[in-house]
Order: structure tokens, then C-alpha cells, then sequence
């Protein structure tokens, strides 16, 4: 099963104001496992860079200028993501922008029902506690230390660490060590030793004697 962890940096919080998308990154993942295979791109928004913005991610105005647009970006994007199920914190929000983006190149919109919310699975599996990126790192002692900006691409993979989390994937695999150690454990303590199957000397002549009763055996032809 192949998924792709995505995340966006952007200009601001809304497309419809006019912000646009300045980092894609994703993350694949099969059977629940990072490859190493990643997509990864900076964008020139064809705008300013608003300071609240850059002080989020840090990306300034004259670093994207050279950068390519979406539009150049798009094939390689779409063939990255393909048709695998997309794991996003606040799908919402990313896939509005990428969206918005589409929509300026006549593009199908990415259905929301492909995105798997890890926002909405972390307020299911603890409700009232925060849901933030930074609260589920701190809560899986994922190490963000040398977080000092948001990222995309950093922040998709630390994302996939999450999600990993979340879906249980550690805790299933250490459970399911613990289940067969408990099962050798209770095996051996049960165990018996093994019966003798050998016959003894008495059984041996009673077999031979019956033998000799036979007419033209066929192990003697």
C-alpha cells in the first residue's frame, strides 16, 4: 500500500486572499514504511512575502524569485502523489491552496476524500489535548531540536513519523514482540519431555516371532 506524507508552506492562510504556495514537500510511504523517496520544491508565488509569513518558514521574496512557478512544477508533482491516498495535518488547508493552484491551470481539484487528516485522527485518539505538529512530536518523543523554522519537506517527514504513531504502528510492532515472547515462555514452561517410542527387547522378539508365522514375506523375496 503506498501513501504520500505532503505538507505546504505558504504566503499566508488564505488562497482566496491571494496567498499562494512557496514549498511543496511529501514523503512516500509503503506498507506504513518511509522509502526514501521524496518530492520536494520551492515556488516562486509570483508576489510579495508578507514578514509574519517568513517568519514562519523563512523563505524571503528574493530567495523564491528564481524559483520555478507551480505550473512548472505540476506533472512532476501529480506524478509523485499519483493516485496514493495523501496523509496531511489540516488537509483542509493544504489542499485548498494546492487547489487554488489548480484551478488557475484549469486542473481537476485533488478530492478531499483522498486525504487522510492526522488533525482530525489525533482529536479521536485524545480528545482536549492539543493536535498541533509540535504537541504530537513532543507527545511521541519524535526530536524536532533543530526545528527552528517550519519546513516542508522536513516537516512531511516528521509528519510520517506521526501518522506512523498514530495508526499505531510502533506500539503494534512492540506488542507483537511481547505476545511471542509471553507465548515461547508459557510453551516451554508446559512443555514435557519427550515419551520413548523405541520398542523394547520383549516387543522386539514377540514381532519377530509373529514374522516368522508368515508365508513368502514379500521383504524376503
Amino acid at each position: 500500500m503506498r501513501e504520500a506524507v505532503l505538507d505546504t508552506e505558504t504566503t499566508g492562510l488564505s488562497p482566496k486572499s491571494g496567498d499562494r504556495i512557496v514549498e511543496i514537500g511529501c514523503v512516500e510511504l509503503v506498507n506504513h514504511l518511509p522509502t526514501g523517496e521524496c518530492f520536494h520544491e520551492y515556488i516562486n508565488p509570483e508576489r510579495d512575502m508578507p514578514e509574519q509569513a517568513q517568519a514562519v518558514h523563512g523563505l524571503s521574496e528574493e530567495f523564491l524569485s528564481d524559483k520555478p512557478l507551480f505550473a512548472d512544477v505540476s506533472k512532476a508533482f501529480d506524478d509523485f502523489i499519483g493516485s496514493s491516498p495523501l496523509i496531511i495535518h489540516n488537509a483542509e488547508f493544504d489542499l485548498g491552496f494546492l487547489n487554488a493552484e489548480r484551478d488557475r491551470l484549469d486542473f481537476e481539484p485533488i478530492p478531499m476524500d483522498r486525504a487522510i487528516d492526522t488533525v482530525q485522527m489525533a482529536r479521536r485518539k485524545f480528545p482536549g489535548s492539543q493536535a498541533s505538529l509540535d504537541a504530537l512530536c513532543r507527545r511521541f518523543q519524535i526530536d524536532i531540536s533543530d526545528r527552528d523554522v517550519h519546513g516542508a519537506l522536513k516537516d512531511a517527514k516528521l509528519l510520517a513519523e506521526v501518522y506512523l504513531e498514530l495508526i499505531g504502528g510502533r506500539q503494534q510492532g512492540m506488542e507483537l514482540a511481547a505476545e511471542t515472547t509471553i507465548a515461547a515462555t508459557a510453551l516451554e514452561k508446559n512443555s514435557r519431555p519427550p515419551r520413548p517410542h523405541a520398542p523394547s527387547l520383549a516387543e522386539e522378539a514377540a514381532h519377530a516371532k509373529f514374522l516368522e508365522k508368515l508365508n513368502q514375506p514379500i521383504w524376503n523375496a
